[in-house]
């Protein structure tokens, strides 16, 4: 069998890395002047800078143009490499890396795939790359449909399956959904590396406690309306889970069937669906200050899949989803059907924060006070599959 082991760091090693990373935030709060989103679209990856000197914005691209770009990001562990997940018709799927913030890119020799002889196409797509531990500067994680999991320690220059969630004993209650059938959310506590969450769509959340050796369901509390038993261990269609980074055993989901909050690591769920105008959609996000403040954009149900009567709203939290309120400064509030996917909406780390959603129909929204007003940056791109912030130093 095969697993991945995380290598363990002493508490005060960490402790001194948080200390510089909140240094290091400081200074580039201090000295940026710039801020890149990573916006993937239906054909290829723009990346929109904003310039806070003369408050404008300018868009780059396509780069891998004529590629779906599910997911793109600058990593955060050295603000130099970025990765894009791309998926071609024709060329099929590919790992794309820069090493210059996204000027250039190269695609990558291998992709994690299942062996040949599992599936008929061992891989269809590469849905999501997540950074390793902040200490670990060549780890990512890569999800996979069909669902799979795998480990790169050479910065995606070769994939490791890891066989505990690959061929875990509740794959069989896995079910392909209408928005893949993959591993989509993959989350790193940064407090206790070897602990590690993935979300399965359909197979619900699980959860690793030894490095990825073995992994438990985490799905207590969430209702699956879609399945013969309303509570199930697994088969949930989970289409979105995100870890507050300063507090990582609170954690956030958007499911198939309402919006949940877990206080304790996944052990359970509370469903804070109440005071949405619906329990269907995809994007959430929380403030990386307050674990308590969250956003979420509603949609009219797993049949319309577009916003709830033709208004483009992003409801906020401040109480972890007891109550919720309209953000719409800004944004159209009426006739605007479109849909935010799951990797389609991020949050920045300034104070306050600066928050970003693409649409279906080729619209970037960006709002500079944590959603109170909302500015359209760019329109006619592509159908927007992700989008992801980064803040550059003015070095």
């Amino acid at each position: 069998m095969f697993f991945f082991v995380t290598r363990y760091f002493p508490l005060a090693g960490f402790e001194l890395w948080k200390l510089k990373r909140a240094e290091y935030l400081v200074t580039m709060e201090r000295n940026s002047n710039s801020l890149v989103l990573f916006v993937g679209t239906q054909k290829g990856l723009f990346l929109v800078r904003h310039d806070s000197t003369s408050n404008r914005w300018e868009i780059e691209g396509p780069h891998i143009a004529g590629y779906e770009i599910l997911h793109a990001w600058l990593d955060p562990r050295d603000g130099q490499t970025a990765y894009a997940a791309a998926y071609h018709l024709v060329w099929g799927t590919h790992i794309y890396r820069s090493d210059d913030r996204g000027s250039t890119w190269l695609a990558l020799q291998e992709v994690p795939c299942h062996p040949t002889d599992s599936y008929e196409q061992p891989v269809k797509a590469v849905w999501f790359i997540q950074p390793g531990h902040p200490a670990q500067r060549e780890f990512l994680y890569g999800g996979i449909d069909p669902p799979g999991l795998f480990v790169s320690r050479d910065r995606g220059e070769s994939w490791t399956p890891v066989v505990g969630i690959n061929y875990h004993p509740t794959r069989d209650t896995w079910e392909p959904a209408r928005g893949g059938f993959a591993i989509h959310s993959i989350c790193v506590d940064p407090n206790r590396p070897e602990r590690v969450y993935i979300a399965v769509s359909a197979g619900g959340v699980y959860r690793s406690d030894d490095a990825g050796a073995t992994w438990v369901p985490a799905n207590r509390g969430v209702r699956a309306e879609n399945l013969p038993e309303r509570y199930p261990e697994t088969g949930h269609n989970v289409h979105r889970l995100i870890m507050h980074p300063a507090k990582p055993e609170r954690l956030y989901r958007q499911c198939y069937n309402g919006t949940y909050r877990s206080d304790d690591g996944a052990e359970s769920w509370t469903e804070i669906t109440p005071g949405l105008p619906s329990d269907f959609g995809y994007a959430i996000v929380t403030d990386p200050h307050d674990p308590d403040t969250v956003y979420q954009i509603p949609e009219e149900s797993s049949h319309v899949r577009a916003t709830v009567g033709g208004r483009l709203r992003v409801y906020r939290s401040t109480t972890a989803g007891r109550d919720w309120e309209p953000l719409t400064r800004g944004l159209p509030q009426e006739h605007a059907y479109v849909s935010v996917l799951r990797e389609a909406m991020d949050i920045d780390e300034r104070q306050p924060s600066g928050i970003y959603f693409g649409t279906s129909g080729g619209h970037l929204f960006a709002s500079h006070d944590a959603g109170e007003h909302w500015e359209l940056i760019a329109n006619f791109l592509p159908r927007i599959l992700s989008v992801k912030a980064a803040l550059l130093s003015a070095a």
